[in-house]
């Protein structure tokens, strides 16, 4: 090995030990959900593939916004969307402020970068009637379509994102009250009301399959399990929800995020506050929730031109 060689092997040890010690940082100081903390640590990989890739022998403390422009424009080539790369850009921050907040650099170099313009793609939304299609192409006579018809009723009744379905535990289902406790992202919790179908079809569920099971260790309190007494995989989640579009004759891409874009959409399009949904939501910004007001223009335009006499 040449000296050279010898250099960048050492520079890139040393980054990351870095990387390490962010992904430390993350688990033990920062509030993140372990799907955002592997994402981070996902993203900074990438930083880290592309110095070795360009031969840039430069130590963490080196690295300023001419490497990290050449970083950006070296995933627009790779033909990565502006969603992506701002994705990518968004975890190399929180890296570099670590750095930061440690003392390891002086400044930040993400500071300067602007963000990837990003096209605000609006979510695919079932209608209503589409919803109904999907419940009654379940087949309620089985321990499965049973268990299905409650997990596409709370989806969709309470708004959850898939990863608080599967982690929904009974000591937090409040039906008497028409109340679930939900723990979302950061492990942050929220009450959501939930709906009296939704409550019909768990307790269905809950009182003549679940009670009767065996469940693994581990999983006594979870709510929806499988026939094994094993909790869902968020995958399996996904497959259900794509299966019964299947059956039902929907042709689109479904997914369980489907119901959650629905649930928003159809309280917005019946006049619930921004801020009502922003919560239920469990959105930490109100900005991430007014994409629905762009879905409600459009179903106001809608109607507009169908019942307008002068559209």
């Amino acid at each position: 090995m040449n000296t050279r060689h010898a250099r960048l092997f050492v520079t890139y040890c040393k980054m990351q030990n870095y990387i390490v010690r962010f992904r430390n940082f993350l688990l033990l100081e920062k509030s993140v959900s372990e799907n955002t903390r592997e994402a981070y640590l996902r993203d900074v990989l990438k930083l880290k593939e592309f110095l070795a890739l360009m031969n840039y022998d430069l130590d963490v403390k080196q690295i300023s916004e001419a490497e990290l422009t050449h970083f950006i424009k070296y995933l627009t080539e790779l033909g990565l969307s502006s969603y992506s790369q701002s994705r990518i850009l968004s975890g190399n921050r929180a890296f570099f402020r670590f750095l930061l907040l440690e003392g390891e650099i002086d400044n930040d170099p993400t500071e300067m970068i602007e963000s990837p313009k990003i096209a605000r793609k609006l979510p695919e939304v079932l209608s209503y009637p589409e919803i109904e299609q999907m419940l009654q192409a379940i087949d309620l006579s089985t321990f499965e379509g049973t268990r299905n018809r409650a997990i596409l009723e709370v989806l969709y009744s309470c708004g959850l994102r898939v990863s608080e379905l599967v982690n929904l535990r009974l000591t937090n289902c409040f039906f008497a009250d028409g109340f679930i406790k939900v723990i979302g992202k950061g492990n942050k919790t929220r009450l959501v009301p939930i709906g009296r179908d939704a409550v019909k079809y768990t307790e269905i569920y809950l009182t003549h399959y679940r009670k009767q099971m065996k469940f693994e260790k581990g999983y006594e309190d979870f709510v929806f399990l499988n026939r094994r007494g094993r909790g869902l995989s968020r995958v399996m989640v996904f497959l259900i929800v794509k299966d019964i579009a299947q059956t039902a004759g929907i042709r689109r891409a479904i997914s369980p995020h489907t119901f959650r874009h629905s649930f928003a959409t159809h309280l917005i399009e019946g006049g619930a506050s921004l801020r009502a949904v922003q919560e239920m939501l469990g959105h930490e910004s109100i900005t991430t929730t007014e994409i629905y007001t762009h879905l409600d223009r459009d179903y106001l335009r809608q109607v507009i031109t169908e019942f307008h006499p002068r559209p």
